[in-house]
């Protein structure tokens, strides 16, 4: 490997996220890994042409890849032929394999939003009036449908997950680099999701979101466990983001963002290493 590795950066600038503008924090990042690495910055929809120039290929905010599904398998299929590096390599079983996983999750007992895709498994779920309705390859709430119960029969059909309406107390994301815990952030109002704070977790926060960074059995990467806090005081996972997590390096402080740009700087170059 060369004294300055060569990244292909995957970015999306111009990817109209809410709440959030993915282009100021791929600006920042890129322009710190610099210091360590040759970097290039391309649209998701360029990868493929040119990762073959590159040491390593680096999927930051790609933007949700329904909106681009064949070129993603595309760009996944030729390079794994071609034993390209990917950052995030290729194996996550989270969000980067779709949504599925929360059924996997929910039948082996982890504390996870119940979740089910049939209608004859409904009585799995808690009794709730009204269910949640969420595509299996959907991404920052495409698709995402509340649902009263007697409205589900024609909705639940085809490649959809259901879940019960959770009344939750806010949601609380905790960002990892390989399985190193960075920081975490809470939005303490559930309508205002992107409004989020710095979060102090407690030992018993960071062992649920521990075990599913240990489940994933991600050996390289980024990756943001989302959850929500119930009125019962428990956490429930709501999504192991580990394709593209938005990381909102803009709402820490200075010190846990040298960390974390410290912390993927490493982790690359042992990527690299490997």
């Amino acid at each position: 490997m060369p004294a300055r590795p060569a990244l292909l950066y995957v970015t999306d600038l111009a990817y109209p996220a809410r709440g959030r503008r993915y282009c100021d924090e791929d600006v920042f990042l890129s322009s710190r890994l610099r210091a360590d690495f040759d970097i290039a910055l391309c649209h998701p929809l360029d990868a493929a042409a040119l990762m073959d120039r590159f040491d390593a290929v680096v999927v930051r905010n790609s933007g949700p890849v329904l909106h681009y599904q064949a070129e993603y398998d595309a760009f996944r299929e030729r390079a794994t032929a071609h034993g390209t590096r990917v950052y995030n390599p290729l194996t996550g079983r989270g969000d980067m394999a779709g949504k599925q996983y929360l059924l996997e999750l929910t039948r082996a007992g982890h504390p996870v939003i119940p979740t089910v895709d049939r209608l004859q498994d409904l009585d799995l779920l808690p009794d709730t009036g009204q269910y949640v309705v969420k595509p299996k390859a959907g991404a920052d709430s495409i698709g995402l449908r509340f649902v009263p119960a007697d409205a589900l029969g024609p909705i639940a059909e085809g490649d959809v997950l259901v879940q019960p309406r959770v009344d939750f107390r806010y949601e609380v994301s905790f960002y990892y680099v390989d399985d190193t815990f960075q920081y975490a952030l809470y939005a303490p109002d559930p309508a205002r999701r992107w409004e989020l704070e710095p979060y102090a977790p407690t030992e018993a926060d960071l062992a649920f979101a521990r075990r599913f960074i240990d489940w994933n059995t991600l050996g390289h990467g980024i990756q943001r466990v989302d959850a929500c806090r119930t009125r019962e005081g428990g956490l429930l996972l709501v999504e192991l983001e580990d394709l593209n997590p938005y990381l909102s390096l803009d709402l820490v402080d200075d010190r846990t963002r040298d960390a974390f740009v410290s912390g993927m700087t490493a982790s690359l170059h042992r990527f690299l290493d490997g």
